[in-house]
């Protein structure tokens, strides 16, 4: 048997009112994804579930699915509780708006994974009032059944029918007989409630793709509907257990549901002056140009608010470095010290966020220092989508010996380079104009341009079998950077849709591009207004 730990949910009002909250109590907090909030004890409410269900006797193997936003959290858990990384799956949404639905994570995990055995489903970020219920019992009440099998529980006064889904269950054989998601109340007399905790049969797993297919919008793409649909339409046999405990926090919950469970966590009180600071940087895709930033060339990059890293600083003496000698200092630092090869892009997009056009002549870096850098207007921007391979190519190799060839004054070099900023131009004219198409005609002549300079050895199979398919549903495609990922524009919603899946099906991580505008964002990167760090502490 295999499990999967679903904890994709993004839990928009919990993490808003522990953000908002005056008292100071949960700022240690913000950021935490539901599941890896303390829970009983002062235990993160994913540890016990993975406690719970990390034996080899009764599973194969566990997996956990994630989205993208959370998923450097669930990275790092799992790397410190001997959690296999590889078996976490990263569902590519960013936003509640984005959400795939319960049904269509756990189908991606089944469909990417090609996963042919019965599965064990539970919500990974639900608290269970019970530490101590055999999981084991659960398993075996399955296997006496010939079906599917819910996990259910009765209500305490407090809870309604509304908020959940309810189970009317035949005594005598344990059998559901009705499946009502979110009742009015007066409409049933019972009161046990299901959670997202199921085991379903492999020769069931089919029903989850022809469920999807009629089921277009995130908000229909619940259990609750999936189990009414087999159970009082279906008619299928599907089995309910009851365990003597409750669970809480279920779906979207606040803040005060919450603090009824947290008692075992003691808040230090730090004084207002000695308190850390912790910025946020986003993550950029190269846009058009790139990698002619390295070669006096011009680009166009973009911040996306999909990704991001957070570093917690120390406030030390104040030191105003303007924004473009932030960029170099940053570029310095990673060339000379780290020894990474990159260029300016990356630096100058992550400093000034947004849609950024850089020019980076020999003229103006030689007299000036740095480039001329422009902020573009980000609204109405186009469906950019990015997709990227689990075990991304290595930056260095994908520069190659381009550099020394440049500065010998290699004739194909040199001109590939001047070429790159022309797209650029154009690009840029593209953008102010609106026209999508011709922008996507100039970022498959960028990646074309890059590909016949560079070679196919040097970009990568990986990166290349990831453009042909891109290719296959018509999609604008290039390299958003060194390697390991490509971005690209499809106008064809239908397509798009396609394409998610194929990219899904090939092992990749998919998501849809929610660029980042620092104008009307109301998360910023507070480094440009605060003063510079003397000590860092990574914590994302």
């Amino acid at each position: 048997m295999i499990c999967i730990l679903l904890v994709a949910g993004h839990g928009t009002v919990l993490e808003t009112q522990i953000k908002n909250d005056d008292t100071g109590l949960y700022n240690y907090l913000t950021g935490v994804p539901k599941a890896l909030l303390p829970g009983i004890g002062g235990k993160k409410i994913l540890d016990f579930w993975w406690e719970t269900v990390n034996m080899r006797q009764l599973f194969t193997e566990v997996y956990l699915v994630t989205n993208a936003d959370k998923y450097k959290h669930f990275e790092r858990w799992a790397t410190a509780n001997d959690f296999p990384v590889e078996n976490i799956i990263n569902d590519g949404s960013t936003t509640l708006e984005d959400r795939l639905g319960a049904v269509a994570d756990l189908e991606l995990a089944i469909r990417s994974r090609k996963l042919q055995d019965d599965v064990m489903v539970i919500a990974g970020d639900m608290l269970c009032a019970d530490h101590n219920f055999d999981i084991g019992q659960v398993i075996r009440f399955f296997r006496s059944k010939p079906g599917e099998l819910i996990i259910f529980y009765k209500m305490e006064e407090s809870e309604k029918s509304s908020s959940r889904g309810i189970v009317e269950v035949c005594r005598d054989s344990n059998r559901i007989t009705r499946f009502l998601e979110k009742p009015d109340e007066g409409r049933t007399s019972s009161r046990f409630a299901s959670v997202v905790f199921y085991c379903i049969q492999k020769d069931t797993l089919p029903y989850l793709s022809d469920f999807l297919s009629l089921q277009t919008k995130a908000p229909d793409r619940s259990f609750g509907k999936f189990w009414e649909r087999l159970i009082n339409e279906n008619l299928l046999e599907v089995f309910g257990m009851k365990l003597p405990t409750g669970f809480q926090l279920i779906g979207q919950v606040g803040l005060s549901d919450y603090t009824k469970w947290l008692t075992c966590f003691a808040i230090k009180q730090e004084d207002k002056s000695a308190r850390p600071i912790t910025f946020r940087s986003y993550a950029r895709v190269g846009l058009m140009g790139n990698p002619s930033d390295g070669f006096n060339g011009k680009t166009i990059a973009m911040s996306i608010s999909n990704f991001w890293a957070e570093v917690t600083l120390i406030e030390s003496q104040t030191l105003d470095l303007p924004k473009p000698i932030r960029a170099n200092f940053i570029l310095n630092v990673e060339t000379d010290e780290l020894f990474i090869t990159a260029g300016l892009q990356d630096r100058v997009v992550q400093v000034y966020e947004g849609l950024i056009y850089m020019d980076f002549s020999k003229k103006l870096m030689e007299e000036k220092g740095y480039g001329n850098y422009i902020s573009m207007d980000m609204c109405g921007l186009p469906p950019f989508w990015l997709a990227y391979l689990s075990d991304p190519s290595d930056s260095g190799r994908i520069h190659s010996n381009i550099r020394q060839r440049w500065l010998s004054g290699e004739p194909l070099v040199v001109e590939a380079m001047e070429t790159f900023a022309q797209l650029t131009d154009q690009a840029r004219v593209a953008l102010t104009d609106r026209n999508w198409n011709r922008l996507a005609q100039l970022m498959d002549q960028n990646f074309e341009l890059r590909r016949s300079v560079y070679s196919d050895e040097c970009l990568g199979l990986g990166n290349l079998k990831m453009v042909e398919l891109a290719k296959q549903f018509g999609s604008a495609v290039k390299l958003p950077g060194s390697g390991g990922a490509v971005f690209g524009l499809c106008l064809d919603p239908t397509k798009l849709v396609e394409m998610r899946q194929a990219f899904q099906e090939a092992g990749c991580v998919f998501c849809v591009i929610s660029p980042y505008n620092p104008t009307t964002s109301t998360v910023s990167n507070q480094l440009s207004t605060h003063s510079a760090p003397k000590t860092q502490v990574l914590v994302m």
